[in-house]
């Protein structure tokens, strides 16, 4: 059996320190290497004045870890420049908010040329290499330009965009070219699959030989769509039992048998939380019924605090939460419970699971699991709704029991709200069910066992 080679941005967990937050990335790379066995490569997480040096190296069970600390140029340039000042905006529609400098374009070619130099010696001739994520489109082109010949496969948990947008980036063809070195590129949707394959025939005259098969600057490569899932029966099981923790005791006792509507978000302008909120008002303000016994928690902790935008989406969360309980509270109630913190998993499970409505309404998302764990953490006998956006890649899967919105749509928004409140529990059930089946047929093991197949069978010419 192949051993598998993973790379991504973040190596979880780290020799040392609590194990990261088990986000759809680290569940994902975890589960996969539970099961092949080999290396997962990446950044330590560590910043340094200056460092060069080589990978940080530790077993676990049959894990190979290996971390590579980043230094401060290189955490300015290729972390916090190029991967999230230009393609995290460029691949989420907001090209407004993309910073285009050859600077870190240059530290991003730096950090992914390194990672290749120390991942490289590692390998074995009948390894499986899977890269992760937007930050290493090019490690896969390194690796090929140093003679590496290993089947290698490439997943984007992010969307991509139309060509439209891409061909705004100033290297717009180096970053496809080397996404057209690995032997699979895989993408969250069948619209992020269009996308990139509309661009490879307009842009460079790709020929498509069917099958999801096409050839790319010289390279014949399969592209197809692999919707990451969720570990669905562990999460049934675990909001079970977080029902009865004292989180959740303690929240449903401060709920007053108020019903609740939730969102769970990073801190992230792409996430539609502004929008989100004005749709809460808009409810208030249209449905007058539920003042008073109708609460939104927002739960938001802070990311890539350092990052201007988000300085700004924080501050701008604050001052719409303040208006809002402003203007509707009363002294025995508050309409908002805005949290800008990080909670634990069983606490989270606890949380969905108590929740009348889920309100998922990014404004453009690759995925997004928060709707697929609420899904899965609900009571079957008195589910709650999922309120989801048309522009998360879940509603692919989720909209024969979702409730689909645009969330540009404030006014749209707030009736689905208002629908999913007022929904007789037979209709919830039906709906929860459905989508229940799609959870328990496509799982986070499906997923792994759908791309290694992929890449396995992918035409081999490196």
């Amino acid at each position: 059996m192949s051993r598998l080679v993973v790379a991504s941005n973040r190596v979880a967990p780290v020799r040392g320190k609590k194990a990261a937050s088990t986000g759809g990335l680290a569940v994902a790379i975890q589960a996969a290497l539970r099961q092949a066995g080999g290396i997962w490569f990446g950044w330590s997480g560590e910043v340094r004045p200056d460092t060069r040096s080589d990978p940080q190296i530790f077993q676990s069970g049959q894990v190979t870890f290996a971390t590579m600390d980043l230094s401060v140029r290189d955490y300015d340039e290729y972390y916090n420049g190029f991967s999230n000042k230009t393609l995290w905006p460029l691949f989420h529609y907001r090209l407004d908010l993309a910073a285009l400098s050859r600077r870190t374009h240059a530290g991003y070619s730096r950090v992914n040329t390194l990672f290749a130099t120390r991942i490289g010696p590692m390998l074995e001739d009948d390894d499986l290499v899977w890269v992760h994520d937007y930050h290493l489109i090019p490690l896969g082109d390194q690796l090929r330009q140093m003679g590496f010949t290993q089947r290698m496969g490439f997943f984007l948990h992010i969307p991509f965009p139309p060509p439209e947008l891409l061909v705004a980036l100033p290297h717009h063809e180096t970053l496809v070219r080397s996404l057209c070195a690995y032997d699979v590129v895989g993408f969250q949707t069948q619209g992020d699959c269009r996308a990139f394959l509309r661009y490879l025939t307009e842009e460079t005259g790709a020929e498509l030989l069917g099958g999801g098969l096409v050839s790319a600057f010289g390279r014949i490569l399969k592209v197809a769509a692999f919707p990451i899932s969720i570990e669905t029966d562990d999460i049934v099981e675990q909001s079970a039992r977080s029902a009865q923790s004292r989180h959740a005791q303690r929240l449903r006792a401060s709920l007053h048998k108020r019903d609740m509507i939730i969102g769970v978000d990073r801190l992230d302008y792409s996430k539609g939380l502004p929008q989100r909120m004005q749709a809460f008002s808009a409810l208030l303000e249209s449905y007058a019924g539920n003042r008073g016994h109708v609460i939104f928690m927002q739960i938001a902790p802070p990311t890539r605090e350092d990052v201007e935008e988000y300085q700004e989406i924080r501050h701008q969360l604050e001052t719409v939460a303040g208006h809002i309980n402003g203007a509707f509270a009363e002294f025995d109630w508050i309409p908002i419970r805005y949290l800008n913190k990080s909670f634990s998993r069983a606490n989270l499970l606890a949380f969905y699971r108590a929740a009348r409505v889920g309100l998922v309404t990014p404004l453009r998302d690759g995925m997004n699991l928060v709707a697929k764990e609420y899904v899965a953490a609900q009571d079957p006998k008195d589910p709650g709704v999922l309120v989801l956006s048309r522009f998360a890649g879940a509603a692919e899967e989720l909209a024969g029991g979702a409730l689909i919105v645009n969330p540009y749509d404030i006014e749209g928004v707030a009736e689905a709200l208002q629908r999913a409140l007022t929904m007789p529990r037979e209709e919830r059930r039906d709906r929860h069910e459905a989508m229940m089946e799609v959870l328990r047929e496509h799982t986070i093991d499906r997923w792994l066992q759908r791309f290694s197949t992929a890449l396995h069978e992918a035409p081999y010419a490196a």
